[in-house]
């Protein structure tokens, strides 16, 4: 097993097998409540919320399941009120917490909830996804979206504890596996060329544990940082800016990872750099690499992305594998560079 200390929250990440058969048990040794809430959705629950619970009952903790349908798309304000509304029907208190038991989309709802439930209760996450295994259980981002946009209503609350169950993560079918393979090599294009070229050549999948413990110091080491996300944690949205606006466009059709990568292709295509070696990583992991959306389309789905700040974005640029900048665009300038991402036309 390893072990990942977030230092700006003060908890660990812990990877490795037969996680969920113990999460009791480490759970009750990093929260002080007797009760919880255990936050999941249609499809994962049926697989690992009735062993969860008894792992937590085993631990002398009370669990309650609120469970609501998969996907971005339940990812809601109206989802988000029937989970704080059950949090409140099962009387859970200040002392109380909250378990996420699922991929991204659950840990985002069910820490947001924990954010604003009393004014803040703890939170654990127990992520079932790769890609929220490497990203979105970690870091204390926590949001849910509007008809305008993703992720445009949120909090940060870190967790106080994140289970990272590898055999979970084994068992997972292709298309999740490749979610997260588009994380990852985004975290081999920041900061770990070494990661690179493992995701690159497939061998990462030799040592899951190592591969998932790498890519969560990365994000660490951003996070505790700069916790709020008001400079260096800005690296992270390396393809988001270009890949929100692919998801937005497309209704949520394509997957998050998936647009990722395509988001990333365009990053590279902006700044200038080629991008052969990125879209065969890509492309031997199973992702697309091409926009199915127009100019248009996408640009008007980036001018409500989060990550606006005034009259200005910012953009992660890549320099090379392994090094990245970041560059703060005007909004009147945006168009430019989506156009420049497409490979239409290059900025001036």
């Amino acid at each position: 097993m390893r072990t990942v200390t977030v230092k700006s929250g003060n908890y660990p990440v812990l990877i490795g097998p037969g996680l969920h058969k113990e999460a009791g048990e480490r759970i009750a040794q990093s929260v002080r409540g007797k009760r919880c809430a255990v936050v999941t959705d249609d499809r994962v629950g049926p697989l690992y919320a009735k062993l969860l619970v008894s792992s937590l009952e085993a631990a002398g903790i009370r669990a309650d399941v609120f469970s609501f349908p998969n996907g971005e798309q339940h990812k809601t304000l109206e989802t988000f009120a029937r989970a704080v509304a059950f949090f409140a029907e099962r009387e859970l208190t200040r002392a109380d917490f909250a378990v996420a038991l699922g991929g991204g989309v659950v840990g985002d709802l069910t820490g947001f909830a924990a954010a604003c439930y009393m004014r803040g209760i703890d939170c654990v996450q127990v992520p079932t996804t790769l890609l929220a295994a490497v990203d979105s259980s970690v870091g204390g981002k926590t949001a849910v979206d509007l008809p305008m946009g993703k992720n445009l209503v949120g909090a940060f609350h870190q967790p106080k504890l994140v289970l990272c169950d590898t055999d979970v993560i084994a068992k997972l079918p292709q298309p999740l596996l490749r979610d997260g393979a588009a994380e990852m090599i985004k975290c081999g294009v920041l900061r770990d060329e070494e990661l690179f070229r493992a995701m690159a050549d497939g061998s990462w999948r030799n040592d899951l544990e190592d591969a998932i413990a790498r890519c969560v110091s990365i994000k660490r080491d951003y996070v505790d940082e700069d916790e709020f996300d008001n400079g260096a944690r800005q690296f992270l949205n390396l393809g988001h800016t270009f890949g929100h606006a692919v998801e937005k466009s497309t209704g949520f059709t394509l997957s998050h990872g998936q647009c990722v990568a395509i988001g990333m292709v365009m990053a590279f295509r902006a700044a200038g750099v080629p991008e052969d070696e990125l879209v065969r990583a890509l492309e031997n992991c199973g992702l697309p690499t091409a926009s199915p959306c127009g100019l248009d389309e996408l640009c008007a789905a980036a001018m409500l992305d989060k990550k606006r700040r005034g009259g200005a974005v910012t953009l992660v640029l890549p320099e090379k594998i392994g090094k990245c900048a970041l560059k703060r665009v005007p909004v009147a300038e945006l168009r430019d560079w989506f156009k420049r991402g497409m490979g239409e036309t290059a900025c001036a």
